[in-house]
């Protein structure tokens, strides 16, 4: 995808600080301070333009969401959507995946979505794939025991070496779909892509995954 650059983004959102968080790390331990409750805490990381993850809070207004896109031009968007209809849920962060460690408390996270992220096809560049070894580790770092992964894509690709890395992790899957909307749930909240994809015929892969409690 070609990022249309978007010079007055950081500025905008800035200027949101009910929405936008500037300064993640120093809310580590406290994101329920942050919010103003003990609601469970979802992420979704690469959260695009915001339509899952503000469809999810929309539908579950007892949950707090934090979207978490790199890109300042795309997450802007999210922003400008929670100026023009406030959603008090959900909060906004600019950060990179690697280091959710260096914002979020062991356990503090109580669920990581993952949506379309970007397959990453050639094989070396199989590190920065979102459901790599170590990506997996820095969600388990920051998710309770038992913690839980949902993914959602339509590369077939990505999907297979999805599976095989959370398995080799020591993940075990609760659930796995190989067309999901041939039988979709009411309550799945699709993303830009997935309708878009979804509208050409290609299949969305999905599946929930766990981590192994360990001794």
């Amino acid at each position: 995808m070609r990022l249309r650059h978007k010079p007055w983004a950081k500025e905008y959102m800035e200027a949101q600080e009910h929405v936008f968080i500037q300064h993640p790390e120093q809310l580590k331990g406290n994101w329920s301070t942050e919010f103003g409750n003990d609601h469970p805490l979802f992420i979704e990381v690469g959260s695009g333009k915001g339509q899952f993850i503000l469809g999810m809070a929309q539908q579950h207004p007892d949950v707090n969401f934090i979207a978490i896109e790199l890109f300042e031009s795309v997450a802007v968007s999210i922003v400008q959507k929670l100026v023009e209809t406030p959603m008090p849920n959900v909060r906004v962060l600019t950060v990179d995946a690697k280091r959710l460690v260096d914002y979020f408390e062991a356990g503090e996270v109580d669920r990581v979505y993952l949506n379309f992220s970007d397959p990453w096809p050639k094989t070396r560049h199989a590190k920065r794939r979102l459901t790599y070894k170590t990506f997996l580790a820095t969600y388990e770092a920051i998710l309770p025991k038992a913690g839980e992964i949902h993914f959602k894509t339509d590369n077939r690709g990505l999907f297979e070496y999805s599976l095989q890395s959370m398995s080799q992790y020591g993940m075990f899957f609760t659930e796995i779909s190989l067309d999901l909307h041939v039988n979709e749930p009411e309550d799945n909240i699709r993303t830009e892509y997935e309708e878009r994809f979804s509208a050409l015929g290609q299949p969305i892969y999905r599946m929930e995954a766990v981590f192994r409690p360990k001794n």
